[in-house]
């Protein structure tokens, strides 16, 4: 199911014993957890009834624990379990648990069990227990083009912001599948027309970034290749232009996502020389290190958000600098 069909189903009252959700795009993935967080557990109960694993350190029997234990005061647990493949050797010890462990939750269990992740191996046994009633929430960033658009459309209807006649094509053709920074350049658009008014094609062309600039793939690729100078020099270059933290950090997640399906086997889009670049920067990393770099991206943009006490300049500098060693 898609993230709006899985907040239809929870809306209607039904909750399933597992849910996977999975796939590249941070900002759905993120949507959906905290859906279903809101949904299983009772108001002020976190304390006592959730838990939240990491796949890299967790072991099987500290999840089966988890799994195991009762609520407290309240009608149901939650425990949730990020990338159970990260931990080394593909996690197939965990993965063994979470092939046992799901099964058993379907005879009705009271902890509701929540695996994400940003890739899984489709041909596990793991990934094949999650079949009906449990449930996999696919997360996948919508193509550029059309679902794009589609995206657009909808985010503008969501916030109530009236776009008028080009102005969500300008929108998705500028920004690109980038969820986090579509949607905050839509509220960015809205505020530059009146209450009621519809956000124009031109209003749209001055006031919205384009994350397709060259110097943006400047400090990518700087940091692709390891060259920390460099790239920190890229960086204060492309704030200085007018670029925004959201910008930056969407552009890099994107890029360490295309890196991450290289090392993996995948493959990446686009002309022969970029391809080649991509896949020498890819071979600078592990896959378990190009993980923990989009964790990195990812915890920044929370910390963007007011999470944390650094300025928004120092924060993206000293992920630049993570990134790149």
């Amino acid at each position: 199911m898609k993230p709006a069909e899985l907040e239809a189903e929870l809306a209607s009252g039904r909750i399933r014993p597992a849910y996977l959700v999975v796939g590249e795009e941070p900002l759905l993935r993120d949507e959906a957890l905290e859906a279903l967080r809101q949904a299983v557990l009772d108001p002020g109960s976190e304390d006592f009834n959730f838990d939240r694993l990491e796949g890299e350190s967790v072991r099987p029997a500290a999840l089966f624990d988890a799994l195991g234990m009762l609520p407290v005061m309240a009608d149901r647990r939650l425990v949730i379990l990020r990338e159970p493949e990260a931990a080394r050797g593909g996690g197939k010890a965990l993965t063994e648990a979470l092939a046992e462990a799901v099964p058993a939750l379907a005879g009705g269990a009271e902890t509701v069990l929540v695996v994400a992740a940003a890739k899984v191996d489709r041909r596990s046994r793991w990934f094949k227990a999650f079949r009906d009633p449990a449930a996999e929430v696919r997360c996948d960033p919508p193509k550029p083009g059309r679902e794009t658009l589609a995206f657009v459309r909808e985010e503008a209807k969501r916030q109530g912001v009236l776009l008028g006649k080009g102005a969500a094509e300008l929108l998705a053709e500028r920004v690109g599948p980038a969820l986090l920074l579509l949607r905050r350049e839509i509220e960015k658009a809205s505020l530059l027309t009146e209450p009621g008014g519809k956000v124009t094609r031109e209003q749209v062309a001055a006031g919205t970034c384009d994350v397709a600039d060259e110097p943006i793939w400047d400090l990518t690729d700087a940091i692709g290749e390891g060259r920390s100078a460099d790239a920190l020099v890229v960086l204060a270059k492309v704030l200085g232009a007018g670029a925004v933290p959201p910008q930056l950090l969407a552009a890099l997640a994107t890029h360490f996502r295309k890196l991450l399906r290289m090392r993996t086997g995948g493959s990446a889009p686009g002309p022969p020389f970029v391809v080649k670049k991509l896949e020498r920067q890819a071979g600078r990393y592990a896959p378990r290190r190009l993980r923990f770099c989009l964790n990195a991206i990812h915890e920044t943009d929370i910390a963007l958000k007011g999470a944390g006490a650094l300025s928004a300049d120092t924060a993206l500098e000293r992920l630049v600098i993570g990134l790149s060693s």
